[in-house]
């Protein structure tokens, strides 16, 4: 083995080398991707969108699209992988149509984030990071998308969903599942996974001046700050708070 696949396979990627892609799949991931190198003044610049790019076009970033990269940015795929598993939105295993992260940071998890991840793994019969038999669904605990005010929040292909609640998640996998329309509580309209992925690689798909079409959400629930602040939430009698410093914990 060498040590390409033998980094490969204990970062839970296919072995190296790569089964490249068909012909014209490859012609035409290479002219996107010589449009995208095109907008940067050193071309391994471009990398993190090339990486966008071939999850679109796979779902994931399989070693023929961390080859792909590589060749076309003059790079080794040793560099390539270390980029691709350093930041999480890049897939290691295939992703679902709809790929639902729950915020388990810390506001989320203690108003309930927690519990939605619990039970969306009981309800959807699979872990963390793993994608239902059908192909529908993949879920994934994720950290803070700066939407505390919202806690907690659930998101699909990056589009939020806010004051989840483990009733509502639940609905919404199904809903997703069923094939019925869904909306965010904010934001553009869904899209699928690969389709979320080539936008994020930099290619706008129509939608740039739809982005409020979900509606601009609800009033944010402050939840964090009102408990701060010892007052109490409905439907939790008995909220614990953290005091300010220097003073007890109150009920």
């Amino acid at each position: 083995m060498t040590g390409n696949s033998r980094a490969s396979v204990e970062l839970g990627l296919p072995a190296l080398p790569a089964k490249p892609y068909p012909p014209e799949v490859h012609e035409r991931l290479a002219r996107d991707a010589a449009e995208l190198i095109g907008r940067y003044p050193q071309a391994r610049s471009a990398l993190l969108p090339l990486l966008h790019l071939v999850q679109a076009e796979e779902g994931f970033v399989s070693a023929t699209g961390i080859r792909f990269c590589a060749e076309q940015l003059a790079l080794t795929t040793a560099e390539v992988t270390a980029v691709a598993t350093f930041y999480t939105m890049y897939r290691r295993k295939p992703a679902g149509q709809y790929h639902v992260g729950v915020c388990t940071n810390t506001l989320c998890a203690v108003l309930g984030g927690d519990q939605i991840f619990a039970e969306l793994k009981e309800h959807l019969g699979i872990a963390n990071n793993e994608t239902t038999e059908d192909g529908e669904i993949s879920l994934e605990h994720i950290e803070c998308n700066a939407a505390c005010d919202y806690a907690p929040v659930v998101m699909v292909n990056w589009e939020f969903f806010d004051n989840q609640t483990p009733q509502s998640a639940r609905q919404l996998v199904d809903d997703l599942r069923a094939g019925g329309e869904v909306r965010p509580t904010r934001g553009a309209k869904l899209c699928s996974f690969k389709e979320t992925a080539r936008i994020l690689a930099g290619f706008p798909d129509g939608r740039e001046g739809a982005v409020d079409e979900s509606g601009a959400g609800g009033a944010p629930s402050l939840a964090g700050l009102r408990l701060a602040k010892g007052e109490s939430l409905p439907g939790t009698p008995g909220a614990r708070v953290v005091a300010p410093r220097g003073e007890g914990t109150e009920a």
